[in-house]
């Protein structure tokens, strides 16, 4: 095992493919030279050429144009959208060119494509640069979309979404990208659980909390803080949202009885009511309580002085388990 933080698991897992398969390539804005501007690719143009890690223009619908077309060639393209928010200029070639092309195509062309993706907020940043936008791409037929939580699945999950034959969305909780943990180098892509997999980071008997990306750590904190108040949370981490694990959902909340998901995202539309929905019809009659949402607010991303309110923390979360529980809302001093 190997410590490492999240980017540097992520960049040791790139560079695991590259040596894998000489037809992985990797693209994006500053990845090369720079080595990212999280660092996350730093070393791998040095190591393996400027013809395998390529410093791109200015023009995510050009990155991802040039993806599809190494795809058709054979390749398997690995891109980086520097920032969230950035993802939009690319958004038609996405949904319209990757999700659809071995569909429209009977199934003769493959779209083995990894689009990484730093999302989410908690860093302080301008404009454009905190956003969540996993509901588009989940949304969307014919994607994958997965989003990694801690290091050792930031560098086994890489692995695995480049060597799909389905196009990848993988996202980047940004603000975790410096915390550290235990990795295994040496591991096999069959040693792994595959990405479509839910994961349970903590059991429990009274409450199923579901989150994914930088939320994991914080629901496990709010399962530890309501431990000492007498409630015991389980905490599943998705991993995979387009498929999303609901055998594995549902399994907790036919124990617990209760749902409370989160997530960074507005709730309007969200990851999370569609979990909510899926969950009520699986087990409505093993619900003590409906599904509880504690997700950002459906507002535009908020200045950096202001994000704190807008994301979820351990003291929504708390209230969210308040509310199924049926407990008094500690927020608003009523009952839920």
């Amino acid at each position: 095992m190997t410590t490492l933080t999240l980017a540097k698991a992520l960049n040791a897992g790139l560079r695991r493919a590259l040596a894998d398969d000489e037809k992985v390539v990797l693209m994006g804005e500053d990845i090369g030279t720079l080595g990212g501007v999280f660092r996350v690719t730093d070393g791998l143009k040095a190591e393996f050429g400027a013809h395998r890690v390529v410093d791109t223009p200015l023009s995510e619908a050009g990155i991802v144009g040039t993806a599809v077309g190494l795809a058709y060639r054979g390749f398997r393209p690995v891109i980086e959208i520097q920032f969230d928010g950035f993802i939009y200029p690319g958004f038609d070639q996405i949904v319209a060119q990757v999700a659809k092309l071995h569909y429209r195509s009977r199934g003769n062309v493959r779209m083995p494509i990894t689009i990484r993706v730093p999302f989410g907020g908690g860093i302080g940043a301008a404009e454009h640069h905190s956003e969540s936008p996993e509901a588009y791409f989940a949304h969307t037929a014919g994607l994958r979309v997965v989003a990694c939580s801690n290091p050792a699945d930031a560098y086994m999950m890489v692995r695995q979404a480049i060597a799909s034959d389905d196009p990848v969305l993988f996202f980047e909780p940004k603000r975790r990208y410096h915390v550290k943990g235990e990795v295994d180098e040496s591991a096999s892509l069959a040693d792994a659980p595959p990405m479509g997999v839910a994961t349970t980071v903590a059991t429990g008997r009274d409450v199923t909390l579901v989150t994914y990306g930088a939320l994991v750590q914080t629901a496990r904190d709010a399962a530890l803080a309501a431990a000492e108040d007498g409630i015991s949370i389980e905490v599943i981490d998705l991993r995979s949202l387009a498929p999303v694990d609901y055998a594995a959902v549902a399994a907790s909340v036919r124990r617990t009885g209760r749902l409370v998901i989160t997530h960074e995202a507005g709730q309007q539309g969200g990851v999370g009511a569609e979990i909510a929905a899926s969950i009520t019809e699986r087990c409505f009659e093993y619900l003590e309580a409906a599904p509880v949402r504690v997700t950002g607010h459906d507002i535009p991303y908020p200045p950096a002085k202001l994000e704190r309110h807008h994301l979820p923390d351990l003291d929504r979360m708390l209230d969210g388990v308040d509310r199924v529980m049926g407990r008094p809302n500690s927020l608003s001093g009523v009952e839920a």
